[in-house]
């Protein structure tokens, strides 16, 4: 059996932290998802899927993520249900993370992408250090002094065919 999800999208509003009577921090939030089709009048849908995260990347998420921020997220589906104050079984999706992704600097402005691509990293790290994020340029200038940042894309070459040899294919 296997029950795996990852997600790209924006925060609809600033995560839900909250702890546990044991003192387990919980966050909660929710991601936009863009639909990767437009609708009949050519708009573009979103589905709007709810997240749970736990323990320190909880505490992570509450504090370097906000409304329209970009993030990944790694995780599994659950369902579970309880009853509501009206005596109604309430059931709930929810997405728990495993994993969850900062997309974008901590200052970027939701919404923004800064024309990088979509879903990457833009020049930054995680190595699982959830909010510790550190531009590579400083990482790497710490290492090797001759390092330069190329900020366009290296494949991108206005749609002219790429020479590359078939034995530098790794097929």
């Amino acid at each position: 059996m296997m029950n795996r999800v990852v997600l790209v999208g924006r925060l609809t509003k600033d995560p839900d932290l909250r702890y546990t009577p044991s003192g387990v921090a919980v966050a909660t939030f929710t991601l936009a998802v863009n639909r990767a089709f437009t609708n009949q009048q050519g708009d573009r849908e979103a589905d709007f899927i709810n997240c749970v995260v736990w323990r320190r990347p909880a505490e992570n998420v509450a504090n370097f993520l906000k409304k329209g921020s970009l993030a990944g997220v790694d995780g599994r589906i659950q369902t579970r249900s309880y009853e509501n104050q009206e005596g109604k079984r309430v059931y709930v999706t929810e997405v728990n993370a495993e994993s969850v992704q900062f997309l974008e600097p901590k200052n970027a402005s939701g919404g923004q992408s800064g024309g990088g691509s979509y879903g990457s990293n833009q020049g930054y790290q995680d190595n699982n250090n959830f909010g510790q994020n550190q531009p590579r340029e400083n990482q790497n200038n710490q290492n090797n002094q001759n390092y330069t940042r190329v900020d366009k894309d290296p494949f991108s070459n206005d749609g002219q065919p790429i020479d590359i040899s078939d034995d530098d294919l790794p097929f």
